[in-house]
């Protein structure tokens, strides 16, 4: 564990993680679970620092079957997803909430949505910037927005 940063809290069979654990990564995202042979076998839970966890059903080490249930509560399991279909196209939190009146947009599924920083490129998991090490403006690189999950139209910066 001390190469890759990650913790391990639960018991060791033949030098191998075994039997029920907890398994924390790096990046805080955490496994609550069945361990067996050094990887996740049986029911565990990952959650993840967003908010977010998946359910599943694990076997050496790969969800074979797993319930994904976003920060805000909604759940994705692969079969039934009616979220922002052809059919209904709107955010989970109108599905829950409902509509605004006439004339009062929502643009996003976060309402109010987030001020994105100056510099800065909203890919709706987090915000991605074009920056040189932290503190070199470089200018628009489309490449790297699109890569970052973007759209490939190209968006102007915001003005200071």
């Amino acid at each position: 564990m001390e190469y890759t940063g990650s913790k391990y809290i639960g018991e060791y069979v033949d030098g191998r993680m075994e039997g029920d654990a907890e398994y924390i990564l790096p990046t805080e995202t955490r496994y609550v679970g069945e361990m067996k042979d050094g990887m996740f076998h049986g029911q565990g839970t990952l959650y993840f620092p967003s908010g977010s966890q998946y359910d599943a059903t694990w076997e050496k080490g790969l969800a074979v079957k797993g319930v994904y249930t976003f920060s805000d509560g909604l759940q994705y399991d692969g079969k039934n997803w009616h979220y922002c279909d052809s059919y209904d196209r709107r955010f989970y939190t109108e599905m829950c909430h409902g509509l605004k009146p006439t004339g009062i947009s929502q643009l996003t599924n976060m309402d109010p949505p987030r001020k994105i920083p100056f510099g800065y490129y909203d890919c709706g998991d987090g915000f991605r910037t074009c920056r040189k090490g932290w503190d070199e403006f470089v200018g628009h690189r489309p490449r790297l927005a699109l890569g970052a999950g973007c759209s490939s139209r190209t968006w102007p910066l915001p003005q200071e």
